[in-house]
């Protein structure tokens, strides 16, 4: 096939064209799919913009000649960018001057030439997609050809990107560049919208994320790569008890020894895990996974019950847990094969056995400390993991989450530069939580960043004494959590922290505020579900503006109140509640998700996985809407709406009308919360669980003054001694529905 960087032939340009193309092909590796949907008349090729390099990637899998479009600007900077555009033929364009433009583009539209153009006007600077411009739209219907969306994915990361807030000014890459270019079907002139072609992007961008090659690897060949490869970093400050530091060679040796252990003598596929977040649950954990088992971490806040359900659908007749654990959970359905982390550890041969493998740490190969724990290369669909869903609006689950499903979502949240090597992350959240499993487990042994760890994210004095004595930067948490730390915290015990990330539950705007006031941060809050493993989208910190960088240019990494853009490689769908049709993406309707991170089914429940997903979308419940700039509005779950006489009444309004109302301090967790039951008149009724003297008269009255229709007002009132929250810290759902049926 041949392939042309440039439009216009000529011998000066061909002798100059073989040096370029050369070179590209020994930097990038670039994979294609999609050609045959390249017209062979004019189009306006839309891609997404993440380096200075972009063009010529786009080239390489393009398989006829394109020309692109440039900023006007450069040709006044240098003879080189005259040359470029000359031999190129570059289409000069100007913000000053859009009607030229636009007449620009559309003759060489019209003369059957491929036009690229970067909507987004700029290089994106948060790695992800951008506010896409609208003149495209008038340049592909003023010359009549279609549109086709392409999406690369692979150059964030590499020198010409943006990534870690700094171009060019970062070690380059040592092997070729993978890049993978997704060509979309093209979209009809009459049919194109900012809204159509940004929606297409992310698809592609979802296809061309699923076809990175590390997708496919093990997880623990993967983690003990890492720590074989730098083996005298610290990767875990362990203050469970007394305070101990572990490198990455002291936890591969540990590892090692246990995994092989485990390897011996428990012969189940799946084993589970009863411990707190700490030193010995990480060693656990890793050790499971590199003795080619599954690790499953249970609630052991979880009823009885439960917690027997979770036992027989896991098919696990082994745990590991810790003896002083142990006795303090009597309640516990313990089997009989279990097992003591630090008797496990003894029995294998001591500090003799720990020594061997600490040396090996330190002299071989990283490819090779993970061949002899005889750790395969491919993990890809397998099971890496299970959780059970916590359980807030009906019983407990088991999420099956895969290799794949581990390794995509950790290196989504790498490619937002906001949790690189240097930070140090306060781990409390629990393992059994998929927040805990996920990022302040596995990403931190993953990415290199070093993990402080205790053992619950409730002892607030503990966790300010971490963040202070290690100097932590980033802290992750539910609002639940984090409330604490305004009564109990002074300005600068949190000093070192530059990043707090809020998930689980909304996070409410007092909270916000304060922590801006009281601590100069402010809270990123985020969006995911034990589903998605679990990260789905995140706000960040506005990336800096390059010096030479317009006021125009400035770009948006988070937008208060949103929970943030889907992270890279993911796509979206919004649909009507009751129809499930699509409906337009700045409308309100259930947030339904595509993507590597996505979680395949729920363990040993066909039923319950064929409801989750709807054509090859998985269904959130969460109700949601899209800004034009992508960033993502959770509105509410749809377990906490009401339908009354056909109107879907949001539970989380009404309560905050009712806290603004009465005049309840915002501090104080669930004062109140709105609940439905079933009403054979109006299909639901709203119900008030409150922990206050509050009547129904007087709810009645306060609402009404607050301007709330008639259909919004709840007529119970149920005052309960302390409304059901989960471990996690979010509320209890089928609780609040068992009291709210009960009567209290």
């Amino acid at each position: 096939m041949r392939l042309s960087f440039f439009t216009h032939r000529s011998y000066v340009t061909w002798v100059l064209e073989k040096p370029v193309i050369l070179l590209a092909r020994l930097l990038y590796r670039v994979r294609s799919r999609g050609e045959e949907n390249i017209p062979p008349g004019g189009a306006l090729l839309v891609a997404n913009h993440l380096s200075y390099v972009d063009v010529l990637v786009i080239q390489l899998a393009c398989p006829r000649p394109m020309r692109f479009v440039g900023h006007a600007t450069l040709l006044e900077k240098s003879w080189f960018f005259r040359l470029v555009f000359r031999l190129a033929g570059v289409i000069p364009v100007s913000p000053a001057n859009a009607l030229q433009t636009t007449r620009r583009v559309s003759a060489a539209l019209a003369a059957g030439d491929l036009v690229l153009i970067f909507p987004e006007g700029a290089i994106s600077r948060t790695g992800q997609l951008m506010r896409l411009e609208r003149g495209f739209e008038l340049m592909a219907r003023r010359a009549g050809v279609p549109v086709v969306p392409v999406f690369h994915d692979g150059l964030w990361g590499s020198l010409f990107s943006f990534s870690g807030n700094r171009y060019l000014f970062k070690s380059p890459r040592l092997m070729p560049t993978e890049v993978f270019v997704a060509w979309g079907r093209p979209i009809p002139a009459d049919e194109v919208s900012a809204a159509t072609v940004r929606e297409a992007l992310l698809d592609l961008g979802r296809a061309a994320f699923d076809a990175r090659p590390q997708l496919t690897r093990h997880l623990g060949r993967e983690i003990v790569r890492n720590l074989a490869r730098q083996p005298w970093r610290t990767v875990l400050v362990d203050r469970t008890s007394d305070r101990r530091e572990l490198s990455g060679a002291a936890l591969y040796a540990a590892a090692a020894v246990l995994s092989r252990r485990l390897r011996a003598t428990v012969a189940a596929r799946r084993v589970g895990l009863v411990l707190p977040t700490g030193g010995g649950a990480v060693l656990a954990n890793l050790a499971v996974l590199c003795a080619g088992k599954v690790p499953v971490n249970l609630n052991f806040t979880a009823g009885r019950a439960a917690l027997e359900s979770s036992l027989r659908i896991a098919e696990i007749d082994t745990v590991i847990t810790a003896r002083v654990f142990k006795a303090k959970l009597p309640d516990f359905p313990w089997p009989a094969h279990t097992l003591d982390v630090r008797e496990e550890l003894d029995a294998t041969g001591g500090q003799s056995a720990l020594a061997l493998w600490f040396l090996a740490a330190w002299t071989l190969p990283n490819q090779l400390c993970a061949s002899l724990l005889g750790l395969p290369k491919r993990g890809d669909t397998d099971e890496a993991g299970v959780l059970f869903t916590s359980g807030s609006s009906g019983e407990p689950k088991g999420v099956v989450l895969t290799h794949r499903n581990l390794l995509a979502n950790c290196a989504q949240i790498s490619s937002l530069s906001i949790l690189p090597e240097s930070a140090r992350m306060l781990a409390c959240l629990p393992m059994f939580h998929s927040f805990g499993f996920t990022v302040t487990l596995w990403y931190p042994l993953l990415r290199g960043c070093a993990a402080v760890t205790l053992p619950s994210p409730l002892d607030t004095r503990k966790i300010i004494d971490a963040i202070r004595d290690e100097e932590c930067t980033v802290l992750v948490g539910a609002p639940t959590f984090l409330r604490p730390l305004l009564r109990k915290a002074g300005p600068g015990d949190l000093r070192t922290l530059n990043l707090v990330v809020s998930g689980a539950e909304k996070l409410p705007p007092d909270l916000y505020e304060a922590f801006r006031e009281k601590f100069h941060l402010e809270i990123m809050q985020g969006y995911g579900l034990t589903e998605t493993s679990p990260v789905t989208s995140v706000n960040q910190p506005n990336p800096p503006m390059p010096p030479t960088t317009e006021e125009r240019d400035r770009q948006a990494g988070k937008r208060t109140g949103s929970v943030g853009r889907l992270l890279p490689g993911m796509a979206a769908r919004l649909l009507d509640p009751d129809t499930m049709q699509e409906v337009p993406p700045t409308t309100t309707g259930l947030v339904a998700l595509q993507g590597a991170n996505i979680f395949g089914g729920y363990l040993g429940d066909e039923l319950r996985t064929r409801a989750a997903f709807h054509a090859g979308w998985f269904v959130t419940g969460d109700l949601g809407r899209f800004d034009e700039d992508g960033f993502l509005w959770i509105e509410g779950r749809l377990a906490r709406f009401s339908k009354i006489g056909g109107e879907m009444v949001p539970h989380g309004t009404v309560e905050q009308a009712l806290v603004q109302a009465l005049g309840i301090d915002a501090g104080e967790s669930y004062a109140v919360v709105v609940t439905g039951i079933p009403d054979p008149g109006k299909g639901e009724a709203l119900v008030v669980l409150t922990t206050l003297d509050v009547t129904a008269e007087t709810v009645r009255e306060k609402l009404t003054a607050a301007g709330l229709t008639n259909l919004w007002i709840p007529r119970v009132v149920r005052r309960v001694e302390k409304i059901p929250v989960l471990s996690t810290g979010k509320l209890d759902l089928k609780g609040c529905q068992a009291l709210a049926a009960k009567g209290g």
